[in-house]
């Protein structure tokens, strides 16, 4: 009889004979443990392994004039000339070194690359974690083909949780209306099971990353 059991009915079985039985806790102090191991790399190894992963493309800056040197190079290789800045810290650097960039809206529906700053970079997921209270809003992350961000060191977080403590912080409790955390270019795989970058969002994303 017990030959004629179908393997659907075998998984059933083991299943109710599972709910019967009564077992300890396998995992008693599952709340308490962390969430992943320790890190052992540094967290900028472990963002930039993470952020690579996931199509994102990232470049280590020593200090600003590295940062120019590797901006101008990039530009030039890909013939960028509409390059949209609407922050003020991120344009008093340009300005620094006096990179041309678009300060406004105009013509934003020409733009190919939108710079921006951002809250903090996540390394366990190499992740960026950004929102609308900078003067880029949600616009300039989202429209042009290309997103460039300059983080600094000192916003690298381990986890998610550490990012979002800083941007309370920094707001002082009163949370920006939008966060997002943004892994890697725009992608999607709803038509025909074909993986497609930039079908919602940018299709090249960078970060240059700047010792300080």
């Amino acid at each position: 009889m017990s030959q004629n059991i179908t393997p659907k009915e075998r998984l059933l079985k083991k299943i109710r004979k599972a709910l019967l039985e009564k077992r300890d806790n396998p995992y008693p102090n599952l709340e308490e443990m962390p969430m992943y191991p320790p890190a052992e790399d540094m967290p900028e190894v472990m963002f930039a392994e993470q952020f690579t992963a996931a199509a994102g493309q990232f470049v280590f800056c020593e200090d600003e004039v590295q940062f120019i040197e590797n901006l101008l190079t990039l530009a030039e290789e890909r013939n960028w000339r509409k390059i949209y800045c609407w922050e003020p810290a991120l344009q008093a650097v340009l300005e620094r070194y006096e990179y041309p960039y678009y300060a406004t809206d105009k013509d934003f529906e020409q733009a190919e690359v939108g710079f921006t700053l951002c809250e903090a970079l996540i390394a366990r997921n190499g992740s960026i974690l950004i929102s609308n209270a900078e003067a880029a809003g949600r616009r300039l992350s989202i429209y042009p083909p290309i997103h460039i961000v300059l983080a600094y060191t000192s916003q690298l977080v381990v986890d998610l949780k550490d990012g979002f403590n800083i941007v309370k912080q920094k707001y002082e409790g009163q949370i920006p209306s939008m966060l997002s955390v943004v892994t890697g270019p725009s992608r999607t795989a709803d038509i025909e099971k074909t993986l497609v970058l930039g079908a919602h969002g940018p299709k090249e994303l960078y970060v240059f990353l700047l010792d300080g």
